[in-house]
């Protein structure tokens, strides 16, 4: 039988250099794409109550917010922030606005009274971040009716400034817990025309501010004992905010201080849960 030789296989050759390095940058190239969308989000710095990055507002506008909102502190403890940026990089407005303010710490430690009010510019999206210690005076219902009744009818008109400036007000209004009670009895005041008081109806009034003023002075204690801690002095008991020290429903005590001193600005510690409500335009 008669034997057929094979030719000899060649010896494979070894990869070149340029193959080498052309895959490993394929490699490197799947990487870094992969490793994109877990990038860490860059928040601005707290550099005052208005932090508008998104340059949203006029050196007049910004001044005017930051006197209202400073005041607004001083009287009542509570820390309201106004922050513009350009987008949300990727992020949901509730996961960028909730980082934002436990980084930022908005209210006081333990009070946890802190606000955040954050407008997206290109995202076309707005935030109320509420803090632990005002979801049950700033509810999310509540946060829900600032935006779609004060700030986005302005936003879709163009009126970043006067949006943002009636969404604080109505924040401001909220917390202070008696605009609707002042305006109803202004009006109450307006449409009676006596002009004398007769001596029972004086002894009346005075009976019946006496009845308030004593009742009152029990229901906050009731409260005190029975409700829920909301805020510095404030608990919520039959479904209302009641205030030691300050009185009737609503009312605000003042503990002075701010967060403030020596002309720099902080948060004070206080932390957030995710209570507000979101809207866009």
């Amino acid at each position: 039988m008669r034997r057929v030789r094979l030719p000899p296989v060649p010896p494979a050759r070894p990869a070149s250099k340029a193959g080498v390095g052309l895959l490993l940058g394929v490699l490197a190239l799947l990487l870094v794409a992969g490793m994109a969308p877990v990038r860490a989000q860059q928040f601005p710095q707290l550099t005052g109550r208005v932090v508008d990055t998104a340059d949203l507002l006029s050196p007049a506008a910004e001044a005017a917010l930051t006197q209202k909102l400073e005041a607004f502190e001083t009287a009542s403890s509570d820390q309201v922030v106004v922050a513009t940026v350009p987008d949300l990089q990727g992020y949901a407005v509730e996961d960028y606005a909730n980082r934002l303010a436990r980084q930022w710490a908005l209210g006081q430690a333990k009070e946890d009274n802190g606000v955040l009010l954050l407008v997206a510019r290109d995202d076309r999206k707005v935030r109320i971040e509420v803090g632990y210690g005002l979801e049950g005076t700033l509810t999310d219902a509540l946060s829900r009716t600032i935006i779609d009744g004060d700030i986005l009818p302005a936003f879709r008109g163009g009126d970043f400034a006067g949006g943002i400036a009636r969404g604080v007000d109505g924040i401001l209004a909220v917390l202070s817990g008696n605009a609707a009670e002042l305006k109803a009895r202004a009006e109450r005041n307006r449409q009676w025309s006596g002009d004398e008081m007769p001596s029972w109806l004086f002894f009346t009034i005075f009976a019946a501010v006496f009845l308030f003023v004593a009742g009152t002075f029990v229901l906050t204690q009731m409260a005190r004992l029975r409700g829920r801690r909301v805020g510095p002095n404030r608990y919520r008991w039959l479904g209302t905010t009641w205030v030691l020290g300050g009185g009737y429903p609503g009312s605000r005590g003042s503990s002075g201080g701010g967060f403030s001193g020596g002309g720099s600005f902080s948060g004070g510690g206080g932390s957030f849960g995710g209570g507000g409500a979101s809207g866009s335009w």
